[in-house]
């Protein structure tokens, strides 16, 4: 027989409670992007004057072909893909290298970094501090300034940390007695065994720098060198109608428009995501690998 056979009545009743709430959640959260998808390819009478839809009357692809013909959201879109590869990559190298030996318990002054680690956690330097620390690096301006300031998110890192720590010793034990150099075992043996933690925090890490519109408003004065976000950000602002009134063009789709860089934001992320699905199941599951 099944289990459901034996279940209890009130089980069963707290099961469907757990269904309706969390398709009611689904709902709440999947509604908004369906309607900005189909806004995104509704006309602009329709946007004025259906006030919310699932499915445009008549397909039109004027606003897509209006944005990739526009040099300001190509180059941002490129910005923001470059900065996000190569932030990420620089963000999950110096977490690991700082992570793995943090996780060797002999380390000299591991218990003092550890707590310097630990604080910044609960105490942050603030916007201005960090600002300054920006300006005297010489980083205004620049794409290192998107990505420099928060290269190590400490959460992560202790994280990480635990991960390394759990791992088996008798693997690295080996690799020493084989001739292998403290390198190589970081990148031989330790490295492929946290392809789920990699893979994990590499989805944060991105989706950090995809989505921070904050340090390019504060550190970047070149509209050239602006981000996807920052363009989403002037173009759904109270301000909207200026920002896009500096595009050179005459016309343009004002409402489409919103929406459809609204999905070009998003959408990227969304189709990333299910190839980390694998690892990124396991990789929440830390602490998972014994001895």
């Amino acid at each position: 027989m099944s289990v459901n056979h034996y279940k209890s009545f009130g089980s069963r009743v707290f099961d469907a409670l757990n269904i309706l709430l969390l398709t009611g959640l689904a709902l709440v959260m999947i509604l908004p992007l369906l309607y900005v998808l189909a806004g995104s390819f509704a006309t602009e009478s329709e946007i004025a004057t259906r006030p919310f839809f699932l499915w445009p009357e008549k397909f039109v692809t004027d606003t897509y072909a209006y944005i990739f013909g526009t040099d300001t959201f190509v180059r941002a879109l490129v910005t923001t893909i470059c900065v996000t590869a190569v932030g990420t990559a620089v963000q999950v190298m110096l977490t690991l290298t700082m992570a793995y030996p943090l996780a060797k318990r002999y380390l000299p002054g591991r218990t003092l970094v550890l707590n310097l680690v630990i604080f910044t956690v609960v105490f942050g330097g603030g916007m201005i501090p960090t600002y300054l620390v920006v300006r005297d690096l010489g980083l205004l301006d620049s794409y290192w300034a998107l990505i420099l300031p928060l290269a190590i998110n400490p959460f992560y890192l202790i994280i990480v940390k635990s991960f390394f720590q759990e791992l088996p010793q008798a693997l690295e034990e080996s690799a020493r007695i084989d001739g292998c150099s403290e390198m190589g075992v970081f990148f031989k043996i330790v490295l492929p065994l946290s392809k789920p933690v990699i893979a994990t925090f590499s989805l944060f890490y991105a989706v950090g720098i995809w989505n921070d519109y904050m340090s390019p408003l504060l550190y970047i004065d070149d509209s050239s060198k602006w981000t996807l976000q920052v363009l989403v950000r002037q173009f759904t602002s109270a301000d909207a109608e200026n920002a896009l009134a500096q595009l050179d063009s005459v016309f343009f789709p004002a409402e489409g428009l919103k929406f459809a860089v609204v999905v070009i934001a998003t959408l990227p992320i969304l189709l990333f995501y299910p190839f980390l699905q694998k690892h990124f199941a396991k990789g929440v599951l830390i602490g998972s690998v014994k001895e």
